[in-house]
């Protein structure tokens, strides 16, 4: 089969609108989605982890991976929304005689990425500089080459190595550089992106357009990004924080693998109770002697997820060993010989630390910046930008520094420290930074994962007054559920465990103002004992008893009509089985021969 031939994966009849599939090409294959009468075909992973996009939800000329929300065009494979950085491959579709037919190379099938070409720098005097390495820094200086910006594009980061997955280090503490990396060193080097490692930026001033760098170095800019995200609360306050080496907070590599190594065998008291040192934790009990989670609130997530789910975690965690206090505080460390040896409570209980890892949160990193006429600062010292994550002319911030209008919540000022939302800031702020006016409209959405089991999340609620739950009456203690976080019957935020692909539908019903009310929510609920069909009909406009019935129907995916290519292939494939049959069968005949002669 040449390169270039398009083959038969479907009937015409074999998906309705609203619809996508999986089907078989060859050795490989591709995912075919209906829309308005039109077909489209695209790679079936997402190019984050690789996630099956079959299971997300398609809605609207995009799918949404079920796993951790990123989103692709599927007539362009374009990445709209993150997590990743790759695009989805797309391939040619024509449809003849009631047939599908796909053109679709197969080195690029195989690959399941598709890396947008980069511009190089060219005799453009234009200067953008990029502060900070992180999933918007990285994410950034990435859009600006992709979109044509050819002139000298700096990105300066206090990190020891260039742009890499943070978000593994309190899932995967001890893993090596080379496989969370964004990209390889080279990559910057091929695209003109100048890498200021190990150097911090100690002013900017805005008038001038000038940075000033650790090593006295000035540099001018004519458009510029701070995404320097946040420094880790280290509990300074408390007596003997600063005295001990065995204290730490985990912001870099280098503490993600310190804390594991200095964990072996050993015990070790987590001061913090919400996502990195519930993480943490999980990472820590199969090889410490102990692990105590020291926590203010009165479960674990309380803040973020209420009591029940929180109530469910800890649960997962104490059936491991780990050990809890909660609504306690720790007021002092003490310790020998340079290391912390116990922690002690407010209550007076003394805990034995050999080890103690802090997961209090962050503060912006923005102190390089004074807050001025042209630059406005919340009051936890992130920068107050527009929709467009301006701060001032030829200025703007991303990610963890920046408080923005969120449109899905009627613009209401936010800061969130979310990795995907770092990276939709990064290549926001990119586009605006070139002129190409694009408003942040995104919806939130984040996901942990601990002992394997993963929690997804979208929306944002702080505050809530019910929260609805579609469940079984055992699905908190088997972790198998949907909670609805609601205010004033608006569903602000989504929580799910084992209920994929909702979370991703729900991101794409609050990013299309489709999101049905708390009242639909709990009718669908009652009527058919799930909201899933319910989010279903609005995400693909088809009817309750269609979705049923397309879900019962055998999976065409792993077939393709018979046509004469399809037979010529399967006799491709079984004339080698027969002959080896064939071979074997005559070499038993031999033997038997032989011996009975």
């Amino acid at each position: 089969m040449a390169e270039s031939d398009y083959e038969c994966v479907a009937l015409e009849s074999d998906l309705k609108d609203g619809e996508m599939k999986e089907f078989a090409l060859g050795d490989e294959k591709i995912l075919l989605f209906k829309e308005k009468g039109s077909f489209y075909a695209t790679g079936t992973k997402c190019t984050h982890y690789s996630a099956p996009l079959k299971t997300g939800a398609f809605s609207n000329g995009t799918v949404r991976c079920p796993w951790h929300g990123a989103c692709y065009n599927i007539r362009t494979g374009d990445i709209e929304d993150y997590p990743g950085l790759d695009n989805l491959p797309t391939f040619k579709v024509r449809v003849e005689k009631g047939k599908v037919f796909v053109l679709a190379p197969r080195h690029v099938l195989k690959d399941a990425k598709f890396k947008k070409p980069l511009c190089k720098k060219t005799n453009d005097e234009k200067t953008i500089i990029v502060i900070g390495g992180g999933a918007a820094g990285g994410t950034a200086v990435e859009v600006l080459r992709q979109e044509g910006f050819s002139g000298r594009l700096i990105l300066i980061s206090k990190e020891n190595y260039p742009p890499y997955d943070r978000p593994k280090l309190s899932k995967a503490m001890n893993a090596f550089i080379e496989h969370i990396q964004f990209r390889e060193p080279s990559f910057y080097k091929q695209a003109d992106i100048e890498l200021m490692l190990e150097t911090e930026v100690t002013a900017l001033d805005p008038v001038k357009k000038t940075v000033t760098l650790s090593n006295s170095q000035e540099l001018q800019y004519h458009s510029a990004l701070i995404a320097t995200g946040g420094n880790p609360i280290d509990l300074g306050f408390i007596k003997g924080a600063k005295e001990f080496k065995n204290i730490f907070t985990l912001r870099n590599i280098e503490d993600a693998h310190n804390i594991s190594n200095e964990s072996v065998g050993k015990n070790v008291v987590i001061i913090g109770s919400s996502f990195i040192g519930m993480e943490t934790a999980s990472c820590l009990i199969s090889k410490a002697q102990s692990v105590v989670v020291v926590g203010m609130e009165t479960v674990p997530f309380e803040r973020v997820l209420g009591q029940e789910i929180g109530s469910a975690m800890q649960r997962l965690h104490e059936e491991r060993k780990v050990s809890f206090r909660m609504q306690a505080t720790a007021i002092e460390f003490k310790g020998n010989e340079g290391k912390v040896t116990s922690v002690i409570l407010k209550s007076g209980e003394e805990l034995k630390a050999d080890v103690v890892v802090i997961g209090a949160g962050i503060r912006p990193s923005t102190a390089f910046v004074k807050e001025s006429d042209m630059i406005k600062k919340s009051r936890d010292q992130s920068f107050l930008v527009d929709k467009y994550l301006k701060v001032t002319d030829g200025l703007y911030a991303a990610g963890d520094v920046a408080s923005y209008p969120l449109v899905f919540l009627d613009n209401k000022i936010v800061r969130i420290e979310h990795w995907g939302m770092s990276q939709i800031h990064g290549k926001i702020a990119a586009l605006n930074m070139l002129g190409k006016t694009t408003p942040c409209d995104k919806v939130p959405v984040f996901w942990t994962t601990q002992y394997g089991k993963s929690l997804r999340y979208c929306g944002h609620a702080h505050e809530w007054d019910e929260l609805v739950f579609d469940k079984e009456s055992d699905g908190l203690e088997k972790l198998t559920f949907v909670a609805y976080y609601v205010k004033d019957d608006k569903i602000l935020a989504v929580a799910s465990m084992n209920k994929d692909p909702i979370v991703a539908q729900c991101a794409q019903l609050m990013g299309e103002g489709k999101m049905p009310s708390a009242k639909t929510i709990k009718e669908a609920i009652a009527k058919d004992k799930t909201s899933s069909f319910l989010l279903q009909e609005l995400l693909t406009g088809r009817k309750k008893t269609d979705i049923v019935k397309s879900d019962d129907k055998t999976t065409q995916s792993d077939k393709k009509p018979e046509t004469e290519k399809t037979k010529s292939n399967n006799i491709h494939y079984i004339l080698p089985i027969v002959v080896l049959a064939a071979s074997i069968m005559a070499y038993y005949l031999l033997n038997f021969a032989r011996k009975y002669k």
